[in-house]
């Protein structure tokens, strides 16, 4: 066993993925590719819950809902093997190098980001220019005291996060795990008043992911958006326990900051979203 094996284990790291996976393949990793496959299931199983949701459903929608489910699942656990073995237990066992190239990933990242998102708006843009509202099309009131009040614990969440970082380079600990249990608890928060937003939207307004095209193109947007702060919380969740654990310090933080990239990258697409879905729809001349 080598020294830096036995700095894992005194930290009490010795956990699955420690090693490359599958062995015999150098440095190769499978755990991104399973990250993937579930990703991509994801969107399976969303797409055959829409099949099943319109007049002529051409299956059942336990199809959609068991494939979305299982491919959660898988996600989570190439999640876990992905950060673990390539963050968690690196941070152990390296110097530290590498944290530039990382960086860029994230960039890289989010630039892909952008055109998925992009995407989404085109197909609402081109709505939004034809006759509005859609006919037969009865639009909700959209921006009510909740979507405010989300905004403002999303915003307020990029705010707490960059005071962590800042106070991880003031080497304050104690703020720092302060700061990254804020931010978490504003970002589950959101997340349930989306959900609470949904419930009003199909439970008392019928407004529905089938009403119209507006109605597609809203909860695909807002959807996929919940889906990425969904996964930013669990790699918070994930920063934050690495914080307790007394890993990061000034020097050695790149988790930190590539999940802070993506946290306000996040927060970003939110801001426009709101002003072009919500107030854009919400605009008649």
């Amino acid at each position: 066993m080598t020294v830096a094996d036995d700095s894992a284990e005194e930290h009490g790291h010795h956990l699955p993925a420690v090693e490359d996976w599958p062995r015999g393949f150098g440095e190769a990793s499978w755990w991104p590719f399973i990250t993937a496959v579930g990703a991509a299931g994801v969107y399976v199983g969303a797409a055959l819950f829409v099949l099943a949701m319109g007049d002529q459903p051409i299956l059942d929608t336990i199809y959609g809902a068991g494939v979305f489910a299982g491919s959660v699942g898988v996600f989570l656990v190439g999640l876990y093997g992905w950060v673990y073995h390539a963050f968690v237990k690196a941070y152990w066992t390296s110097d530290g190098h590498g944290g530039s190239a990382l960086r860029w990933g994230m960039i890289l990242f989010l630039g892909t980001e952008v055109a998925t998102f992009g995407a989404g708006f085109v197909y609402f843009f081109f709505i939004r220019v034809g006759t509005w509202p859609p006919t037969g099309a009865e639009l909700p009131p959209l921006l009510s005291s909740l979507v405010l009040a989300n905004t403002l614990l999303l915003v307020l969440s990029s705010i707490t996060l960059h005071w962590a970082h800042v106070e991880l380079h003031k080497d304050n600990r104690r703020n720092f795990i302060v700061g990254l249990a804020a931010t978490l608890l504003l970002g589950i928060v959101f997340i349930g008043g989306q959900i609470l937003e949904y419930y009003e939207f199909i439970v008392h307004e019928g407004f529905t992911l089938t009403s119209g095209i507006y109605s597609s193109a809203f909860f695909g947007l807002t959807g996929l958006h919940g889906l990425h702060v969904s996964l930013g919380a669990v790699l918070i969740g994930i920063v934050f326990v690495r914080a307790l654990y007394g890993q990061y310090n000034a020097e050695r933080d790149v988790s930190v900051s590539t999940v802070s990239m993506y946290w306000h990258f996040v927060d970003a697409v939110w801001i426009f979203l709101v002003v072009v879905l919500y107030a854009g729809a919400a605009i008649t001349l």
